[in-house]
């Protein structure tokens, strides 16, 4: 059954100077928790925080003073937002602090964070997501694990009726966006990097990145007499015994499984402590002696025992791509060995994915499990999209790099996650115009591979999102509008419980996206008929101004249509100055007058 759900009109302010056909239209923000005005008026969804009744608060509770707002020839524009009452539901889950575990595998600040929990449920929020640090948890010994303050964290959750999504965290934290707290790799394999540091990804300057070990030595036993795969299947396993009590009674819902940095099934093609910046195109990642052998052995069985090499015009870190000769248009990428080496390289990502879900499915046995992918969204308007071709993501503008890896996802009958949902490609042309990025056609691209694999598509912002700008981009992607096989995504994970979104007006958005993705009704948008406002003056400076409701009915089919909007508002306005309180020398707004 499709998804469908009803539109409606949301009135805002916004600042034009004067009105004509649908255009770019600016506005004014204020800082996080503060009403937000309306971005656009054609092309991209618009922010909807309507200045409407809601919860019985009035207008002047929740927005700045209207004369802070407006200038006197600013209109309000009114604008679409979807009725998700009665869609499917999708569960939402919260992540919880990364520093959630010390490393003495101890609860940090149990009671707030109890308290926490508490406020999470009291929105009716599905459950919550656990990272589970390789780091922590087999610190200083192979094969002797310390769950316990995990198993303390886990108690919490399951009494207070929420559900658990863990992710087997086998990488370092610290070091990217968002990251505030170091939890490195086990100190056993640390020390093994010193004698050996081809254990670590590596670029073509020789710099190697701890952050996780090189699929390289997935089947070399290089870690105390252990392959890669044999210390993950370990690992897996022995959470899989630990809480054996989490998966009979259904609390543990899915298994995330980290496949590299960050947990996700990429390159560090885009380190941050070897100093890329966005949106720079990283580098490749598969210089550490195992990766080259490998790459040499392909070239010798390809017949060109020559192309065992990397690329060596591809610049650095924080290059562009029409800066190189590696990824501008026409460059080599897309040359007989570019081809090849791309292949290859995306080729080991693949089999990465493919060697540990295997593992994974054996450590689990049957219970659910998942891949998280990045949203690597910047030069995706570019031929080569070099962005994503260091990260092992094989998808230049004349291939499609990601039914692969959705392919082999099915295999294991693995989900996938996926990053970027809330971001707005206008958005990014407004902030990065260089970067010609483009989230939005990334995410579809990325969804349809999935939902053409048949596989179920699970979602997460990349960024701290408290807006219903935000929200409401992350509702258009989970559930498509009109969808002819009813797709949507199969759960969304919230990033991140943090003090700023349990902040009054955030938590109240917090909510209503929660009430929206689970297919309830809201209480702004139950009421059938929006109340615009409409401002009354005088053409005195010094002379107060008054709100005045006007109980008319806005046409929901014509949301960018501002000439018909300010007429149908005057018609309204007309029948005011009727009205026995209204004294003579009471005008109209300059900006809602009708011009004959």
């Amino acid at each position: 059954m499709a998804i469908s759900s009803s539109i409606h009109t949301v009135v805002c302010p916004v600042s034009v100077k004067k009105l004509g056909a649908p255009a770019r239209v600016s506005a004014r923000r204020w800082r996080v928790g503060e009403w937000r005005g309306a971005s656009t008026l054609s092309g991209a969804r618009p922010l909807v925080l309507a200045k409407a009744k809601q919860r019985g608060e009035s207008v002047e509770d929740r927005a700045p003073p209207i004369e802070d707002q407006l200038a006197d020839d600013e209109p309000f524009v009114h604008f679409d937002e979807r009725d998700f009452a009665g869609t499917a539901s999708v569960p939402v889950y919260v992540m919880l602090p990364l520093g959630l575990i010390d490393m003495n595998s101890e609860v940090v600040e149990p009671e707030e964070l109890l308290d926490q929990l508490r406020t999470l449920k009291s929105v009716n929020v599905d459950g919550v997501m656990v990272d589970c640090w390789w780091g922590i948890v087999e610190s200083h010994t192979p094969q002797v694990y310390n769950w316990s303050g995990y198993k303390k964290l886990f108690d919490m959750i399951r009494q207070l009726g929420l559900k658990l999504q863990v992710v087997m965290s086998l990488h370092e934290c610290g070091g990217n966006v968002g990251d505030d707290v170091h939890i490195q790799l086990p100190e056993w394999v640390r020390e093994i990097g010193q004698t050996n540091p081809d254990i670590y990804f590596t670029d073509r300057a020789g710099m190697r990145n701890s952050e996780c070990l090189t699929w390289g030595i997935d089947k070399q036993r290089v870690l105390r007499g252990r392959t890669a795969l044999e210390v993950y299947f370990d690992y897996m396993r022995s959470f899989r015994v630990e809480f054996d009590e989490f998966f009979e009674e259904k609390i543990i819902t899915e298994i995330e499984v980290g496949l590299g940095p960050c947990g996700e099934l990429r390159y560090p093609s885009y380190p941050a402590q070897h100093g890329w910046k966005y949106p720079g195109i990283g580098e490749f990642q598969c210089y550490d002696k195992y990766l080259m052998k490998s790459l040499k052995e392909a070239a010798e069985v390809r017949g060109h025992s020559f192309w065992g090499r990397g690329p060596d015009n591809t610049e650095s870190y924080n290059s562009t791509p029409h800066g190189t000769g590696f990824f501008r248009d026409g460059g080599d990428y897309d040359s007989y060995y570019g081809r090849f080496f791309l292949n290859w390289y995306s080729r080991v990502l693949i089999d990465h994915g493919d060697r540990v879900l295997s593992m994974a499915n054996l450590a689990f046995e049957g219970n659910s499990i998942a891949a998280k992918l990045s949203g690597i969204h910047w030069w995706y308007k570019t031929a080569s999209h070099a962005a994503e071709l260091t990260a092992g993501f094989y998808n230049p503008s004349n291939r499609d790099g990601y039914g692969p890896i959705a392919a082999m996802l099915k295999k294991h009958d693995a989900a996938l996650n996926f990053t970027c949902v809330e971001l707005r490609t206008l958005d990014q042309h407004e902030d990065f115009p260089e970067a010609l990025a483009d989230p939005e056609g990334l995410v579809w691209q990325v969804l349809n591979a999935a939902w053409d694999a048949n596989i179920p598509v699970a979602s997460e912002n990349a960024l701290p999102c408290y807006d219903r700008e935000g929200y409401n981009k992350i509702l258009e992607n989970a559930k498509p509008l009109n969808d002819p096989d009813g797709r949507h995504l199969s759960c969304f994970t919230y990033l991140r419980l943090n003090t700023t979104l349990l902040e009054s007006q955030n938590f109240v958005e917090f909510e209503r996206f929660v009430k929206r993705m689970h297919g309830e009704a809201v209480s702004d948008l139950e009421e059938a008929e929006t109340i615009p406002l409409v401002l009354l003056g005088t053409e005195e400076k010094d002379c107060g101004q008054r709100l005045v409701q006007l109980k008319e009915t806005v046409s929901r089919n014509n949301a960018a249509n501002i000439p018909l909007l300010v007429k149908r508002v005057g018609e309204c306005v007309e029948g005011i100055h009727k009205l026995d309180y209204l004294n003579t020398r009471r005008t109209i707004h300059p900006a809602f007058r009708i011009t004959p």
